[in-house]
């Protein structure tokens, strides 16, 4: 039986295994390197599926992991964690041999320093219909120019609280935003879309970039607008007033809320995850 303790051979033979093949009854263990990555003065394992994100959550959520240890492709473990998960059944590997298993599942998640991983969800954005992994970040740089086809703006008032909009066409609260149109930027159509959907009036220059999300399709989307890999900006604003509850100017009713009443609207949409970690920093 492979668990911890199993001579190196037989967790690589194990690891070839898995990406051959399902093996109906044999079970599928979580795995974890050894605590060797540094970060403000202590040392962190690494805990990866090589089979799904949603099987590396599951165990993240049974092992007791806060939600933020998250990084794309695996979960931070502190050292002092590392017997702990371990016992909880993760299969102690080499750092090499967990991102060879990462990297052989497709589950490695691209970043650039600076960037944080919030969430990756298989067809977490319906409205596309196609078979795709919503990939969200929080990030300090604008997401690539050619493939950014929408943009979102988390906008707060003076009392820091959110705009939200509601949609008709989804049956909830969003916050605005939309596609781009032909020749804009996606700082000029986060301000066209703020404006149409509720009448506040923006500055392009005072967008902060927050974060994007990143979709990537299985196959070359049908839509002639979309590339395989695109993307969704989200900037923050930040208006000198308090916000007034009303209806805007496309006739959806608009509201300034404060993070518990934005997570009691919107705590269940996909992207909530990026306006969870803008409230919460």
């Amino acid at each position: 039986m492979i668990g911890p303790g199993c001579p190196p051979f037989l967790v690589r033979l194990w690891i070839s295994e898995r990406r051959a093949g399902p093996y109906p009854g044999l079970a599928m263990p979580i795995l974890v390197d050894p605590p060797m990555w540094p970060f403000r003065g202590r040392l962190f394992s690494h805990l990866a599926s090589d089979t799904s994100i949603a099987e590396l959550h599951d165990f993240a959520v049974r092992a007791g992991l806060h939600p933020r240890s998250y990084d794309g492709d695996h979960y931070d473990v502190p050292a002092e964690r590392y017997d702990e998960v371990v016992a909880a059944g993760a299969l102690p590997v080499s750092n090499r041999e967990l991102l060879a298993a990462v990297r052989a599942a497709g589950l490695r998640f691209r970043k650039r320093r600076g960037e944080r991983p919030v969430a990756s969800i298989p067809d977490g954005l319906p409205f596309l219909r196609e078979p795709h992994v919503a990939e969200m970040l929080t990030s300090p740089f604008d997401p690539p120019a050619d493939s950014t086809f929408a943009a979102v703006t988390f906008v707060t008032d003076s009392g820091d609280r959110l705009l939200l909009v509601g949609s008709p066409k989804r049956g909830g609260w969003e916050a605005p935003g939309g596609w781009r149109e032909p020749g804009e930027s996606a700082r000029e159509a986060a301000v066209r879309e703020v404006a149409e959907e509720t009448g506040v009036r923006l500055d392009a220059g005072s967008l902060v970039p927050f974060g994007y999300e990143r979709i990537r399709f299985a196959a070359p989307p049908a839509h002639p607008r979309l590339s395989q890999t695109c993307h969704v900006a989200v900037f923050t604003a930040r208006v000198d007033a308090l916000g007034v509850d009303g209806i805007g100017p496309e006739g959806q009713p608009i509201v300034w809320a404060d993070a518990q009443a934005v997570a009691d609207r919107c705590a269940t949409a996909p992207w909530y995850p990026l306006l969870d970690r803008h409230l919460h920093p």
